[in-house]
């Protein structure tokens, strides 16, 4: 039989949690004996502490778990099942999963914070959603069960934003209080380094690689750090008012940023060379997105622009006229609008019409064919990225609709709110 060793830390972890355990329930004489066997014979169960009824926690998640993947056995077979026998084949008209969107009424009403909600992002392999708030703390969630699962505490201003690196084993979090904090997803959310070097409140993070970031300040500048060290290897400057918004594109190769200036820039964040300036906005730009790849087709049919010709694959199975990422941005204002902008020759494509306030945030569909947007007007749009039009409104909350993400694991939106609530919303 293969023996299960725990590393030492984790031992001692456990040893902890059982000796809680039996003091909770009463049974002092064995705990008194098992921390003799431990050498744990100073520990005192607390309230606070953070091993007081972590067994029983970790327990509900097992069986927690246990019951999901009988569920998604049960399901898979089914699948299969329906392969075989031809039941899976998609009637014609009939809408495939990849292009549910989210649906009222609220599924969950996420309530743990006490103060507006900043941002929300979903974990890229896990149905986990971390969420940041102005009462300095993240929250982590089981996105499936909307169950409450840890709290991360350090920041000591607002979070104002975080993202997790693309194999979820990171989450950067950035603050009013100057800095960045980088939390070990695999270490129980362990922060092992924190960043300093912004002059003000730090607006964004973006991972621009798998060894380095992106954030935005209110200092007026944009940083490059290298992860490993926590050193920031250079600053992008130009911008004349707070640096609001931050992203990058797919490939790495580019950075935009929105500001309370009124502009959308492009950078290339090895040069620091400021490569379009894209002005139009009328008001404060709150964030500006790299359009996917995979948004091209819908963007040229909207800008009324010509389609690449189509290609044969080359021979290593990729085409050899493969679009380059960067090529459109999207920004959202405080002018009500969402604007679409050619990179290449700074050209405004398209004014999306139709929120009744700031537009806050927004996210692209996976599918590439749509846009959803929130705003302060208690709103969250949905837009056909092909005609322009609004094909959908929500309402999201009571207040002040922040913040977006759209899960890529299971069928999930995320909005956060000023009244301190997160939504999550199914996709069907």
């Amino acid at each position: 039989m293969t023996e299960h060793v725990l590393p030492e830390r984790q031992l001692k972890e456990l040893q902890k949690a059982i000796l809680d355990f039996m003091h909770t329930r009463g049974y002092a004489e064995s705990a008194a004996a098992f921390a003799r066997e431990t050498d744990n014979e100073g520990f005192t169960a607390d309230a606070n502490d953070r091993h007081h009824n972590l067994l029983a926690k970790k327990w509900t998640s097992v069986i927690r778990l246990q019951r999901k993947i009988m569920e998604l056995e049960a399901k898979n077979a089914k699948l299969q099942d329906d392969i075989k026998s031809g039941a899976a084949v998609r009637r014609g008209g009939a809408r495939g999963s990849t292009e549910w969107l989210p649906r009222p009424p609220v599924k969950a009403k996420l309530a743990q914070h006490r103060s507006p909600i900043t941002s929300v992002r979903f974990h890229p392999q896990y149905p986990v959603l971390a969420t940041a708030s102005e009462d300095m703390t993240v929250k982590i969630w089981d996105a499936e069960s909307a169950e409450f699962e840890r709290t991360l505490k350090g920041h000591t201003k607002t979070v104002q934003d975080l993202v997790f690196d693309p194999k979820g084993a990171l989450l950067v979090t950035c603050s009013a209080d100057l800095t960045l904090r980088v939390w070990d997803v695999a270490d129980e959310y362990k922060c092992v380094r924190t960043l300093h070097g912004h002059d003000h409140c730090v607006s964004a993070v973006r991972f621009l690689g798998s060894d380095r970031l992106v954030s935005a300040s209110r200092d007026k500048t944009i940083k490059v750090w290298e992860l490993s060290t926590g050193y920031c290897l250079r600053t992008l400057s130009g911008h004349a008012e707070w640096v609001r918004s931050v992203d990058v594109s797919s490939d790495a190769r580019l950075v935009c940023s929105g500001s309370t200036d009124h502009s959308v820039r492009v950078w290339d964040p090895n040069s620091a060379e400021c490569k379009a300036d894209l002005r139009g906005h009328e008001h404060v730009v709150e964030v500006a997105k790299f359009a996917p790849v995979n948004a091209y087709a819908c963007i040229r049919r909207l800008a009324d622009l010509p389609q690449p010709p189509a290609v044969a694959p080359a021979g290593d199975g990729a085409s050899p006229n493969t679009p380059a990422s960067g090529l459109y941005v999207v920004s959202g204002s405080r002018d009500k609008t969402l604007r679409l902008w050619d990179v290449t020759s700074g050209q405004l494509l398209h004014t999306f019409v139709g929120h009744d306030n700031w537009v806050r945030d927004f996210v692209f569909h996976p599918s590439g064919k749509t846009i959803i947007s929130v705003s302060d007007d208690r709103t969250m749009r949905v837009w056909d990225l092909a005609t322009g039009r609004c094909s959908k409104t929500i309402e999201a909350s009571e207040h002040f609709t922040t913040c977006i993400d759209f899960s890529i694991v299971s069928p999930l939106v995320a909005t956060g709110s000023v009244d301190t609530f997160v939504g999550l919303w199914e996709c069907r």
